[in-house]
């Protein structure tokens, strides 16, 4: 098994869906997801996609970097600026890349369901030939 965390600012909207797509669809990779600023809570559009998606579950949650910090990674992933901007203080060697979406915290369902496709046909791609 390949260990991946997805890493944003809040651990609300990409991240979590980055998270739940990954373990749901890429086989011999699992997958975290943390925020440097974790807002404690899960935006109720992105549990919503995830539902519709039949992937939700209860084990994700919004969390800060420092409860993963200890876990093995083989790579790291930012998805938005402020991580990737921050990400060079993860403390472990570890392959680091972004891949940035744009947050759709604030916005409409649609763009939820747009940022799951956006991640789904993007980033798992880029998981997989990193890791696999």
């Amino acid at each position: 098994m390949k260990n991946v965390l997805i890493l944003c600012t809040g651990n609300s909207c990409r991240s979590i869906i980055a998270e739940a797509l990954i373990n749901a669809q890429c086989d011999g990779i699992v997958a975290d997801s943390s925020g440097v600023k974790a807002s404690g809570k899960v935006n109720p559009y992105a549990r919503k996609v995830l539902e519709k998606e039949g992937i939700w579950n209860e084990k994700y949650h919004s969390k800060t970097l420092d409860t993963v910090i200890d876990n093995h990674y083989d790579l790291v992933v930012t998805v938005c600026g402020h991580a990737q901007e921050t990400c060079p203080l993860f403390p472990k060697p570890v392959k680091t890349i972004h891949v940035g979406f744009e947050d759709p915290d604030g916005k409409e369902f649609e763009a939820f369901k747009a940022t799951l496709i956006k991640i789904r046909e993007r980033l798992l791609p880029i998981i997989q030939k990193e890791l696999l």
